[in-house]
């Protein structure tokens, strides 16, 4: 694998980029956008997903979204609608890298992750296929469910009270991220959260209340059958206690065809998601039989 560093620009900030694309490739190659989920790191999973994509012939754009690792951005900023925008500044990146087919561009996002490249890619052409991994499909009812009614109570009146506060002074509180997200509540993803994710630096990092607002406003849902007719590919943990299997179901309901829905045996949110677990070698097997299909064309015999 070949790692060039390719950064864009979105909204003005800097945005912090590599293309990964596999030694061997003839020309032109299928290219797969990768959008981490929450707290927007390109080293956690959009890099996992390189190394193992890239051997099967497509080349891989993983980056930080703005104010998160080497990107430029307000910290603390955590805004699905703005993350989408930068999905789409990367298609405009991506686009003229000669690299890549830019007529065979695939969006893979993970976690929150998935409901941004269902947002973005409703609205964008260029974008031929859509792999929503352990996604959401509203940002209130998925948030509303990982809490207990007493701490989304208190999430909801914190939300409220910090708006009249930016309102008056220009500034949002900055708080934990696990105060939107309860990972607590998650007993494995809480787990594999501390044994690795904090391994990356910048990882738990605060975020505004403002976030949160945005948050609770972000429906993909509302915008996935904009897909079609390209292809969707929805795939989530049946056992998923961090984003409920619920989420997967409201978003391919909406969705129109050509989609498909794979729930994986289970298999929780991210508990699974070493390089060399099977059941993330599986998951990858799935990934690359959609894209495969949706990105490469069929040659006539």
């Amino acid at each position: 694998m070949t790692r060039i560093s390719l950064p864009f620009f979105s909204s003005g900030d800097l945005i912090d980029a590599d293309l990964h694309l596999p030694d061997d490739r003839p020309g032109p190659v299928p290219v797969i956008i990768a959008a981490s989920g929450y707290q927007g790191l390109k080293m956690i999973h959009p890099e996992r997903f390189a190394r193992h994509l890239t051997p099967r012939g497509y080349a891989v754009l993983a980056f930080d979204y703005r104010g998160f690792g080497q990107s430029e951005g307000e910290r603390g900023r955590l805004v699905p609608q703005e993350w989408s925008e930068d999905v789409r500044a990367a298609v405009d990146r991506i686009v003229s890298a000669p690299e890549v087919d830019a007529n065979a561009i695939g969006l893979l996002g993970w976690g929150l992750g998935g409901g941004v490249v269902v947002h973005e890619a409703a609205d964008d052409e260029r974008v031929a296929a859509v792999a929503c991994c352990n996604g959401i499909a509203d940002g209130y009812e998925s948030t509303r469910k990982m809490h207990d009614e007493l701490s989304f109570t208190s999430l909801l009146e914190r939300v409220h009270n910090d708006r009249d506060k930016r309102s008056r002074f220009g500034r949002s509180e900055i708080v934990s991220p696990w105060d939107t997200v309860r990972l607590d509540l998650d007993q494995s993803t809480d787990g594999y959260v501390d044994a690795e994710l904090y391994k990356a630096p910048g990882f738990g990092s605060g975020v505004t209340l403002e976030s949160a607002d945005y948050l609770l406003r972000f429906k993909p849902w509302e915008h996935v059958a904009k897909i079609a007719p390209r292809p969707l590919l929805i795939v989530h943990g049946e056992r998923n206690d961090l984003y409920k299997p619920d989420e997967a179901l409201r978003l391919y309901e909406a969705a129109h065809e050509p989609k498909r829905l794979h729930m994986l045996k289970g298999l929780g949110h991210t508990e699974w998601m070493y390089d060399d677990d099977p059941a993330f070698t599986e998951f990858v097997g799935v990934l690359d039989g959609f894209f495969a299909s949706a990105l490469r064309p069929v040659v006539s015999a």
